[in-house]
């Protein structure tokens, strides 16, 4: 029994491995495309970088104001690197990445996020100064103040008379 379950289990390894293999050779060059930061602001600046890239390439994206050009670095892994900009008038969401390096094409889905403004809506930033509902809740604070504090003044001179 014990035979016949480690024989599965190493069965079960030995396919994984093998279905695991072909996927590994479909990443030939370029491969490994990272951006950094993966969100970033309109206006920011992204660096790219792609293992397998050994005399650069370019990286476009919809999100960039012009392709980045992409310079080999040493390395074991071949690494292109390069700095994009991301256009002022970019939609917030996610955003792809296409890289072409020693004439193959490589696109990363949703390598990027660019984030948009906050938006404010109506609330204190709009005025300047105290509104009318400031004053007032402030006026009835120290009105409340004052009585409080008569009342009190007044029981204290009460409890030294007697």
């Amino acid at each position: 029994m014990r035979n016949t379950r480690a024989l599965a289990v190493a069965g079960a390894a030995v396919a994984a491995l093998g279905l695991s293999a072909p996927a590994a050779a479909a990443w030939d060059t370029p491969s490994n495309v990272v951006a950094q930061p993966n969100v970033i602001a309109r206006g920011g600046q992204l660096t790219i970088t792609v293992d397998g890239c050994r005399r650069g390439g370019t990286a476009t994206s919809d999100a960039f104001t012009m392709p980045a050009t992409l310079s080999p670095t040493s390395g074991p892994r071949e690494t292109a690197r390069g700095t994009a900009t991301i256009r002022n008038n970019a939609h917030p969401g996610p955003y792809d990445i296409r890289v072409t390096c020693d004439g193959k094409t490589l696109t990363k889905p949703q390598a990027f996020t660019v984030i948009g403004g906050v938006r404010g809506g109506i609330g204190g930033s709009s005025t300047t100064g105290a509104t009318p509902t400031d004053v007032a809740i402030g006026g009835g604070l120290l009105a409340a103040a004052v009585v409080g504090g008569g009342v009190f003044w007044m029981r204290r001179r009460a409890e030294q008379r007697v």
